[in-house]
């Protein structure tokens, strides 16, 4: 079987951490780097600094050829997943990009403002060919 990247894409409060579970696989996710002491912390450099941890941690389970890796974050732009296509086409991954929908009526966990999610909602990109 080949090794498998899944880019789970979505707005905050879609359901994308809930649905990593189910893969059962290691989960990159920026999100998980900005708890301070429990509580979700939200800054500009330190949402810089969770993604590229984030980023670090798929390359090191890449280069332990972990068969499957699930990444969840918004990934809005396609440059949002560039880095991790880009990791998978150096260690050879198969990739698969899974927009998750919020059809359950899932709020965002992280306070994530009406503004800020009518504009990812607006700018979100979706590539189908």
């Amino acid at each position: 079987m080949a090794k498998s990247l899944i880019i789970l894409r979505g707005l905050p409060g879609s359901g994308k951490s809930t649905f990593a579970k189910l893969f059962n696989a290691p989960i990159c996710c920026a999100d998980d780097y900005l708890m301070v002491n429990g509580k979700y912390v939200w800054t500009q450099p330190g949402v810089a600094r969770a993604h590229m941890l984030c980023e670090a941690k798929c390359e090191t389970l890449m280069r332990d050829n972990t068969p499957v890796i699930v990444v969840a974050n918004t990934c809005v732009k396609p440059r949002d997943m560039k880095v991790y296509v880009d990791q998978a086409r150096r260690h050879g991954y198969k990739v698969f990009t899974v927009i998750v929908e919020n059809r359950h009526g899932g709020e965002s966990e992280h306070n994530v403002s009406n503004e800020v999610m009518a504009n990812m909602e607006k700018n979100f990109s979706v590539k189908l060919i």
